[in-house]
């Protein structure tokens, strides 16, 4: 790590905290992250790959119980693992996307793709929790006995198993390259593994004689799911609104202030498009030639990039006046 900035993570403890960093696991940004977008954009995709071909795979054998059992628990978990497995798609493109450059009309990039990506990740869960809770009602409505009891503890076993499989694999390599998008889309996998779960009780319930079980364990899966999006949506809408990490600002801060000849860093600005960094600061310097405050501004670039691993761009003014009034 660069002796510019230091790079503190605080881990939450207790049970709470334990539950908090499963479902909203905190960005990682170390100095051995990837740092090359075209490799970030290769290993995201094929993040993507291999992840929906193990949901794809998973969501088959769930089916086939289910049309023999007619669990309605496991009917609502069978309909999270697909919505996983399609959700990999508009993030796949948005992956593709990424590796196009600016343009005449997308100056930035294309970037923000991902965002939206992640956008479209969050309405699924949302979507994908009211149908699960929708058929758990129609089933206390309408009781159906359940058969076949010990395929759907295997499916849920399996269901589970996957998923968790899916979710460590999406959040580490989101995590890895700055995407908040794949961390997401990992947290729907962590959160299907455990509607999985459900399941299993369920079906132990019905065994026990209880058998409304099955549809009560399937709306809580739907009421657990909604109220653990309230995370992944916090995280997404953060980067929409340009929300950055105060930590990254603080590096940022260091390492430009670090820099020799750099009197106050006057201004300071970051956002996330995608997995990428972009920003602006205007640094104060002392009078001097043109060419000694070029060499100071490239210093504190270089120092700048090796704090921050994945910056893409950023606009460094270098200003000899005083501080502005209101300044960051």
């Amino acid at each position: 790590m660069n002796t510019t900035a230091a790079h503190v993570h605080t881990h939450r403890t207790g049970f709470k905290g334990w539950l908090i960093e499963l479902f909203m696991p905190h960005s990682h940004d170390a100095a051995d992250s990837i740092d090359d977008a075209m490799e970030a954009n290769r290993e995201g995709i094929r993040a993507l790959k291999l992840s929906m071909v193990i949901l794809l795979a998973t969501t088959v054998l769930q089916v086939i119980v289910v049309v023999f059992s007619g669990s309605v628990a496991l009917l609502a978990d069978t309909i999270h693992n697909f919505s996983d497995a399609l959700t990999a798609v508009p993030l796949w493109i948005a992956f593709i996307l990424g590796r196009k450059a600016a343009g005449k009309r997308y100056t930035y990039g294309y970037g923000r793709a991902e965002d939206l990506a992640g956008l479209f990740i969050v309405l699924v869960i949302a979507l994908s929790a009211v149908l699960a809770a929708w058929h758990s009602i129609e089933r206390l409505v309408n009781p159906q006995p359940l058969q076949n009891l010990w395929w759907v503890l295997a499916a849920g076993a399996i269901g589970f198993a996957g998923n968790e499989l899916v979710a460590v694999y999406r959040i580490r390599v989101g995590q890895r390259i700055g995407s908040a998008a794949l961390v997401a889309d990992g947290v729907h996998a962590r959160t299907d593994g455990f509607t999985s779960l459900a399941v299993v009780f369920g079906a132990v319930g019905v065994m026990l004689g209880f058998p409304l079980a099955d549809p009560v364990i399937g709306l809580l899966i739907s009421a657990a799911i909604l109220v653990l999006l309230a995370g992944t949506v916090k995280s997404i809408g953060r980067r929409l609104m340009d929300g950055i990490e105060p930590e990254l600002v603080s590096r940022a801060q260091t390492a430009l202030a670090g820099a020799p000849g750099v009197l106050e860093v006057s201004r300071l600005q970051l956002r996330w498009v995608g997995h990428r960094l972009q920003g602006s600061s205007t640094i104060l310097v002392a009078d001097a030639a043109l060419s000694q405050i070029e060499g100071i501004t490239a210093e504190a670039e270089l120092r700048l990039a090796a704090a921050l691993p994945k910056l893409e761009d950023m606009v460094i003014t270098a200003s000899t006046g005083g501080p502005r009034r209101g300044a960051a």
